[in-house]
């Protein structure tokens, strides 16, 4: 019995992942546009970057989760009702809790990106408009991957406070490593067992992600250190 509630706390594991993964997809797209909207001439744009980072960043993590999954819902269905249109709107713990740490570390991103963006020489861009390459060739062939390299241990630091912060939606229901390491120690009376296996789950997330974005930040990194010689 014990090896079956191993099993299924490690099997959750997955769900874990997944959700982590989401959220970081989504977190970068917010961190990219974030950024160059706080890059932009527009004084609208870097408000509204701003207000979004300093809100986001402002407010705990689990008040923003509860806020998404319990408030969120109630008053578009209120608005609904008040419309008079006979629909009704329901968040998964999933789907809140994807969308929830996408938005909260989509603001760390956007400060990441920023941060990467402001170390790219602007000469650069200026030979870039020599050659004649376009915003769009700029961006893909000179921005990007100069930003990617500059923003990687920000986003390695991202990525793993995303991964423990996983744990969080747990308390909306999900059935993740969490929720169920919690429900196998309750059935089995062997707590330290089962939040045991989901630290040392996470600890081998971690250990593996350091390993990965290690390695990609020295392929990142062979011009440069071609060039400093």
């Amino acid at each position: 019995m014990l090896g079956d509630y191993l099993f299924s706390v490690l099997a959750a594991g997955l769900v874990s992942l997944q959700l982590a993964a989401l959220a970081l997809l989504l977190a970068l797209a917010l961190g990219l546009a974030g950024a160059f909207c706080k890059r932009s001439r527009s004084r609208a744009l870097r408000l509204l970057a701003g207000l979004y980072t300093t809100l986001v960043r402002g407010v705990p993590d689990l008040v923003l989760m509860l806020l998404v999954y319990y408030s969120l819902p109630a008053l578009l269905n209120q608005g609904f009702d008040a419309l008079g249109w006979d629909y009704s709107v329901e968040f998964s713990p999933f789907a809140a809790g994807c969308a929830t740490l996408g938005l909260i570390f989509g603001a760390y991103m956007t400060e990441t990106f920023r941060a990467a963006l402001a170390g790219i020489p602007r000469g650069q861009l200026e030979a870039a408009q020599a050659y004649g390459l376009s915003r769009w060739g700029t961006l893909r062939w000179v921005l990007l991957p100069q930003m990617a390299r500059l923003a990687l241990p920000g986003i390695t630091n991202n990525w793993l406070v995303l991964v423990k912060a996983t744990a969080l939606v747990s308390l909306l229901g999900l059935q993740d490593i969490m929720f169920r390491a919690r429900g196998a120690a309750e059935a089995t009376g062997k707590p330290f067992t089962f939040y045991l296996v989901a630290g040392g789950f996470y600890l081998a997330v971690t250990v593996l992600s350091l390993a990965a974005l290690l390695w990609l930040g020295r392929r990142y990194s062979v011009g440069v250190k071609g060039l400093a010689r």
